[in-house]
């Protein structure tokens, strides 16, 4: 019965292909890294693949960011194993390389075609796959499976929307579950889906959410201190992070509106996507506000009002410079962002009312008093207003923060753990 299912999915995904070439194109409009690296989407490697290792799967520079740490951790515990990072954005595999390059090789995942993903497996011939938060690609899963290659699927988790989209293929999602070793769950909410969806109880474990275990080294700090001494300097600082289209609009007017309180306040403005560095440039000079690009690399003049990030990878950095952090993503309906990195700083947290991406986390936030939450221009510029006049108050809401960080902390180490009995003979 598996091999009809699979056979269908398989034409489904050949038949799919001409338009994902279509929308790669359509994307690359605006970032032309989306032309690059077609054959890696094909498994084809132009350099070798040291293998033997590791294959960990982050798709997204979400995933990416919550894959340092235990790439990382990995790295410590066994230094002569080889991780083969892969992602499938531009953005993912871009942060990857400016993280990694010591024993650390960084590519595409091809796209789960069964050619595609037994020329990559071939290639790398791994010892252990681990795939970051949920994807569930079947040839990639049952390929590994024949070959009795471990398959784990580290810092899970499942939303009720997703639950409810893989629900509708019960049968075929039950025998792709059956080939999967072991999940490790954010929570007791996505574990129960996983077991909903036909997952072994004796294979699921709750370990926590790896986004809670956020590093903070030396390095960085000293970045943080140097660009408050001779980039900010006294000036107030107030970030939007990781915003999306619609919000720079509304964000920029709420600054253009504190601006008439506070007139030295600075903005920084960090869209979420590369591709749309240049749009929010433009929608920065309609509304008539001083700017600098943050890759230019100039320090912020007393009349820059705006500072646009459009670089890879500094947002840690960038929220060490602020008083304030408004997390995008929030205002409108993509779910939000996550608040934790700028938690890791002790500043307040402001968020939109579309938080679902991270429901547990806002959670956690809003029930220790340490999330604002806006609905439109007019609160956010009150709760900035708010925060940038009281000073105790901004210690408060930041200390909580960080609080709920704290003490969320360890998933790592729970998950290092589990890997232990799949990597210690190799060690």
């Amino acid at each position: 019965m598996f091999i009809i299912y699979i056979t269908i999915y398989n034409i489904i995904m050949y038949i799919a292909q001409p338009i994902i070439w279509i929308r790669l194109l359509w994307r690359s409009r605006r970032s032309p890294s989306y032309r690059k690296c077609w054959l890696e989407r094909y498994g084809f490697y132009r350099k070798s693949i040291q293998s033997d290792g590791i294959i960990l799967h982050a798709v997204s520079l979400g995933e990416t960011l919550a894959a340092i740490p235990l790439i990382r951790a990995l790295q410590q515990r066994y230094p002569k194993i080889t991780i083969t990072l892969t992602a499938m954005t531009p953005t993912g595999i871009e942060l990857a390389r400016s993280k990694f390059s010591h024993n650390t090789h960084c590519s595409y995942l091809p796209y789960d075609l069964p050619g595609a993903m037994k020329r990559f497996i071939n290639q790398v011939k791994p010892r252990l796959v681990i795939a970051m938060e949920t994807e569930l690609w079947p040839n990639l899963i049952n390929i590994l499976y024949q070959r009795k290659i471990p398959f784990i699927i580290a810092n899970a988790r499942l939303s009720y929307r997703s639950f409810t989209g893989y629900n509708r293929f019960s049968y075929f999602i039950s025998l792709i579950m059956k080939r999967i070793t072991l999940i490790a769950a954010q929570n007791k909410e996505d574990a129960s889906r996983f077991l909903k969806l036909g997952f072994k109880k004796n294979q699921l474990f709750i370990t926590g959410n790896l986004k809670y275990d956020i590093e903070m080294n030396q390095d960085l700090l000293n970045k943080i201190s140097f660009l408050k001494k001779n980039w900010i300097k006294k000036r107030q600082v107030w970030i939007a992070s990781s915003t999306h289209s619609g919000e720079e609009i509304l964000l920029l007017q709420a600054h253009k509106h504190l601006l008439t309180r506070f007139p030295n306040l600075l903005m920084i403005l960090a869209p979420r996507h590369p591709e749309r560095f240049i749009s929010v440039k433009n929608i920065t000079e309609q509304a008539g506000l001083s700017y600098i690009m943050r890759s230019n690399g100039v320090a912020p003049s007393k009349e820059t009002q705006v500072i646009i990030n459009d670089t890879i990878g500094e947002l840690m950095l960038l929220y060490g410079v602020s008083d304030i952090a408004f997390i995008g993503g929030s205002l409108v309906k993509h779910g939000g962002h996550n608040p934790l990195e700028p938690a890791a700083h002790s500043i307040p947290l402001i968020m939109g009312p579309y938080t679902f991406n991270f429901n547990d986390i806002c959670i956690k936030l809003c029930k220790s008093n340490g999330l604002i939450t806006v609905t439109d221009t007019e609160s956010l510029v009150k709760a900035v207003a708010m925060l940038l006049v009281n000073q105790q108050c901004r210690v408060n809401y930041g200390y909580r923060a960080i609080k709920v960080l704290q003490h969320n902390q360890g998933a790592l180490k729970q998950l290092l753990g589990l890997l232990d009995s799949y990597l210690l003979v190799q060690k």
